[in-house]
């Protein structure tokens, strides 16, 4: 699959819970590491999702917030990554940053140059990358 989506992450469903519209997709990343989805009815059906089967999990790096300290926050975000920055490649009004996972799945987000600095990104920071469910696309083998 050719796409534009920066993250594509490789995994199989570990639960699903329905509600009246929408349902609850955790996909299995491995190494420890889930990303929950939220995803219509119709779409659950479509794709044909049940525990155990391989997706693909799609997240636009655009879609990705970055954090250094909750500072004891709880957010209302369902999929809070933690890792270490890999890598930030700067560029003229944003960057680049490569989140390393502790399983080694790697999150790609773009964010300002200002995020950067105030933040402090670096690489060997720990950092943690916040994505909304509803941002997550699942997508399966045809």
């Amino acid at each position: 699959m050719n796409i534009s989506a920066r993250n594509q992450f490789s995994g199989t469903v570990a639960s699903l819970q329905a509600g009246a519209v929408n349902a609850e997709v955790i996909v299995d990343l491995g190494g420890g590491t889930q990303l929950a989805a939220i995803i219509t009815n119709a779409s659950v059906q479509s794709l044909g999702l049940a525990a155990g089967k391989p997706v693909v999990a799609l997240v636009k790096a655009s879609s990705i917030l970055l954090m250094t300290d909750g500072g004891g926050f709880k957010l209302s975000a369902r999929n809070c990554l933690a890792g270490t920055v890999k890598q930030v490649r700067d560029g003229a009004v944003n960057a680049e940053v490569v989140l390393a996972l502790p399983g080694g799945t790697e999150v790609v987000a773009i964010v300002t140059q200002e995020s950067v600095a105030s933040l402090g990104l670096k690489a060997g920071v720990a950092a943690t990358a916040v994505i909304k469910a509803s941002a997550v696309i699942l997508g399966v083998q045809g």
